[in-house]
């Protein structure tokens, strides 16, 4: 078969393949939670009343849960939600075309590393890390759902192309483009604002002839970017949105300066030279620093375990396969190879390596490591690395003798199926078991329940033993936004940073005493967790996740 045409079938195979695992029981798989619960129902509130729950007009920082959510993705799922009702597909649609859409960038990016290779077997790595993105256990959790950090590593991604379009053709437009997108994911989400201008910056750096060559159009593009980023630095010193970024920053943690007030202790004269030189607060915060982005290359995180954190992780998973400590090691081998030629595949892998270097940075800073939401970016310099590794052990395999070859062949597809198989497997069966409580599970169920029965209740008190129940409370129920912002006080913020909503209608939402509870709400019904509602309460219902688990018990009191 002719080549093209050849890669053609073969590239909408993959982006079939990339469709399917984004879109298959995506209203449905996994739960809903409560952030994605937040970003529809605003959308829903600004088409009703051009407010947010809250009561802000049009913000660019969504109050939330007092959380300051960056606004651009609520505003991509306002049109879906205006369409297509307030539903879970409505919020999480968006995100996935966008996930199918990087994997195709992926293929445009390689095509353009590629355009001069005279070897005709390099159609193959244009295909290969598309591929692999399209089956990326780390891409496609976070294509499926309302993850803003994945609408941002498109956007970084899209950017990143048109800055090397515009390197390759010196079509301007494609610079402007490459600004515009690298703005917009600042506007999305915030681990952006630190890897945008960091991007930006590699670019200057390893094509610095290019703009010394034409310094009105560096000029231009500076002006450009700050002239579009205006309204989101207004927004950005607002003292809401600060105080949430502080809160999980790394400073935050008084873990370094504890350490250094120990390491000061063990010294005789606490107060000397020495003690302040080698133990203060900048070195131990520094050293905390290194030790979070070091970890975002640990093998246990990249390739057995994932993240600590049971929303962002698969049971047995890591945030890649396997099988791709070999394809990576040996697409850095490579890299390293190509380290000292010339020209545009030069510059193509000194960015590639450093937006791996950059990619964890802004999780680096808080103090969660590592953290694969806050780092997703990662993946797609590490795909990339780890496709061209592939590609290389491919081609070595195709220099083998016959017999050998075809074991090879067969050993490496196996390999590859089977991991993948496995992840599937583990994503669609044991995810919702193992992690039952990974997101809002049996709430839609609740408020099913609620909605389906004639029970006179002065108050329905609700636990929240599970994450901000206010919120799917409203989406499910389509509550009227200008009710709602008439009807309800957000609390201070926990310890945590988050703040709630505690009441509104008849509904009251606090952890439940059913010893005092029975007592103080009379003709109410109480709606607890197992461990909350004893099992000789008067339960009219017990109400199920999709999961099987048992998550709530009603009782009329």
């Amino acid at each position: 078969m002719n080549t093209k045409y050849l890669k053609r079938i073969l590239l909408l195979i993959i982006l079939l393949m990339a469709s399917f695992l984004r879109l298959w029981r995506l209203g449905s798989y996994p739960a809903f939670n409560a952030d994605e619960a937040a970003i529809g129902y605003n959308a829903y509130s600004l088409i009703e009343t051009g407010l947010d729950e809250h009561g802000n007009a049009w913000p660019l920082h969504f109050q939330s849960f007092n959380d300051f959510k960056p606004g651009l993705y609520f505003y991509l799922v306002l049109p879906f939600v205006k369409f297509m009702g307030l539903n879970e597909w409505s919020v999480r649609l968006p995100n996935a075309l966008l996930g199918i859409a990087s994997v195709y960038l992926l293929y445009l990016l390689m095509r353009l590393y590629t355009k001069n290779a005279t070897d005709d077997k390099y159609y193959l790595l244009e295909l290969i890390p598309p591929a692999l993105l399209a089956i990326s256990p780390w891409h496609i959790h976070f294509s499926r759902g309302g993850w803003e950090a994945n609408t941002s590593t498109f956007l970084l991604l899209s950017g990143f192309l048109c800055f090397l379009k515009f390197s390759s053709d010196r079509k301007y437009r494609f610079i402007y483009l490459s600004v515009v997108s690298l703005v917009l994911s600042m506007y999305t989400y915030h681990s952006a604002r630190l890897i945008a201008p960091l991007m930006g910056l590699s670019f200057l750096i390893f094509s610095r002839n290019g703009f010394r060559e034409n310094i009105k159009l560096f000029l231009s593009l500076g002006a450009f970017a700050i002239m579009i980023s205006i309204p989101l630095g207004f927004s950005l010193v607002k003292g809401g949105v600060y105080s949430r970024v502080a809160g999980v920053g790394i400073f935050s943690d008084p873990g370094p300066l504890l350490r250094v007030n120990e390491q000061r202790g063990q010294h005789v004269d606490f107060s000397g030279i020495i003690p302040v030189v080698l133990h203060n607060k900048y070195i131990g915060y520094s050293l905390a620093f290194v030790n979070n982005w070091a970890k975002h290359f640990h093998g246990e995180f990249l390739f057995l375990s994932g993240d600590e954190i049971q929303r962002s992780k698969v049971p047995e998973t890591g945030q890649l396969y396997t099988f791709e400590f070999l394809t990576i090691a040996i697409g850095l081998l490579f890299v390293m190879y190509k380290w000292n030629g010339n020209g545009y595949g030069r510059m193509f892998w000194k960015l590639i390596l450093f937006w791996l270097i950059i990619s964890p940075v802004p999780a680096a800073l808080t103090f969660q490591s590592p953290h694969a939401l806050r780092a997703q970016n990662m993946v797609i310099p590490l795909t990339v690395i780890s496709g061209y590794g592939l590609f290389m052990l491919i081609k070595a395999i195709s220099n083998l003798k016959p017999s050998l070859r075809l074991l090879s062949q067969i050993v490496l597809s196996a390999i590859i199926a089977i991991s993948f198989l496995r992840y599937f497997h583990m994503y669609f069966v044991h995810m919702s078991k193992e992690y039952p409580y990974s997101s809002q599970y049996g709430v839609k169920e609740l408020v099913s329940f609620l909605g389906s029965v004639d029970i006179p209740a002065e108050k329905i008190v609700v636990t929240t033993e599970y994450d901000q129940p206010y919120i799917l409370f409203l989406f499910y129920m389509k509550y009227s936004p200008r009710e709602f912002q008439k009807d309800h006080v957000l609390s201070a913020r926990d310890k945590y940073g988050f703040s709630t909503v505690e009441s509104f209608s008849k509904f009251i939402f606090k952890p439940i005493n059913w010893d005092s509870d029975k007592l103080i709400y009379r003709n109410s019904m109480i709606i607890g967790t197992p461990d909350e509602i004893p099992i000789e309460a008067n339960i009219i219902k017990k109400i199920y996740g999709s999961n099987g688990y048992e998550y709530f018990r009603v009782v009329v009191n």
